[in-house]
């Protein structure tokens, strides 16, 4: 297969599932994000000082915060690629989310500072020196972020990292923020018209508003959001792709750095089989599931029913009145315990986060129809919600 760019700059990137190929990529790109940010904030400093514009000088001091977060995104790989140990025996990859939290709060901090600087302007403002020199640096500056922009993108994507991927969304408003700095350069040069401070206060909402969505995308696999909806469908599909496997239920999928996934599921087999060769089976699963996904998983055995007719049809009696009640509802690990004057049909209902503040109502309705069959018929249930965030 023919080897990418990225390949021919760090060596192995075609193999980026690879831990220690991974933090190579992702410092070899914080490294060209410190170097090429470094250089711009140099130029505009030296424009913006010599043209007695906020608006370039405050869009220098961004490049400069651009600069300290691609420190924080090397430091970040370089440590979250350290190995387990028995402090941290799910690795150490979470460390480059919190770096994604720290470049957010610089941002943030930095578009703070920006905003308060160009208001002062607005009310004080500054005689602006006109020249070319600074359009040129501007025009230099925005064609660079583009490009870092797609640098970014393009390896976050091929190692999947927030981190990254935050870094690409920064570029790119700087794009736009930069943009609003050339236009306030140009208005002065044509029609001698200072508006410097408005667009500085420009610039510092690009840059905050960068800080908000940077901090949403990576505060969120530190918080325990649901798992990529691929994942899950995929160990699902992988499961139930197997002879002897009936039914999947109470999957909880872990994430502990990227592409670092940990998940425990039940998974439903006929009572009636060899216990040793389920057993077998559900071995089987776990290894294949961490060769082929990536994923290490724990799997719990639940025997189920299959040859009792009884079961059967009022398992299938339940089934129909949950479904009618509401589409989105379902259930699982059923049984009944049969006494002198009455049966207990025992199951877990799966309600969906959406219909939980319904959960009294929904439980009383699916109790009424099921005594509607016979009165000594009596639900017991277990509610239970997802941790994948199916429905």
């Amino acid at each position: 297969m023919k080897k990418n760019w990225l390949c021919r700059l760090v060596p192995g990137a075609e193999n980026p599932e690879n831990p220690h190929v991974r933090e190579r990529c992702g410092a070899f790109a914080g490294l060209v994000g410190i170097c090429c940010n470094l250089l711009l904030f140099a130029a505009k400093l030296i424009v913006g000082t010599v043209a007695k514009s906020i608006a370039i000088t405050a869009d220098a001091f961004n490049n400069l915060s651009d600069a300290g977060s691609s420190v924080v995104t090397v430091v970040g790989f370089k440590m979250s690629g350290k190995p387990a140990d028995k402090e941290h025996p799910f690795g150490h990859g979470r460390i480059e989310y919190i770096s994604g939290v720290v470049i957010a709060f610089v941002i943030l901090m930095v578009g703070f500072e920006l905003f308060t600087s160009s208001v002062s302007k607005i009310f004080a403002p500054e005689e602006m020196q006109s020249g070319t020199l600074a359009i040129v640096v501007l025009v230099l500056s925005m064609t660079v972020k583009l490009l870092m922009g797609l640098f970014y993108r393009s390896v976050g994507k091929q190692i999947g990292s927030t981190s990254l991927m935050a870094a690409m969304t920064d570029s790119i408003s700087d794009v736009a923020a930069t943009g609003g700095v050339l236009l306030s350069v140009v208005v002065f040069q044509l029609f001698h018209l200072n508006v410097d401070g408005y667009m500085g206060a420009v610039v510092a909402v690009f840059v905050f508003v960068a800080g908000i969505k940077t901090l949403k995308d990576t505060l969120g696999p530190l918080l325990g959001q649901a798992p990529d909806a691929d994942l899950v469908r995929c160990i699902r599909e992988k499961v139930l792709s197997y002879d002897g496997i009936i039914g999947v239920h109470d999957m909880l999928v872990h994430n502990y750095g990227p592409n670092r996934w940990l998940a425990s599921l039940h998974a439903e087999v006929s009572a009636g089989e060899d216990i040793l060769k389920s057993h077998d089976l559900i071995d089987t699963i776990e290894r294949d599931l961490e060769h082929e996904l990536n994923v290490h998983t724990v799997i719990h055995m639940d025997p189920v029913e299959t040859d009792n007719e009884r079961v059967t049809e009022l398992r299938e009696m339940v089934q129909r009145i949950i479904q009618g009640i509401d589409p989105q509802l379902s259930f699982h690990d059923f049984r009944i315990v049969d006494g002198p004057s009455h049966t207990n049909l025992i199951f877990d209902l799966l309600v969906p986060y959406g219909l939980l503040d319904k959960r009294k109502k929904l439980e009383e309705e699916i109790e009424q129809q099921i005594q509607a069959v016979d009165e000594r018929y009596f639900a017991v249930m277990t509610v239970d919600t997802s941790f994948t965030g199916e429905v």
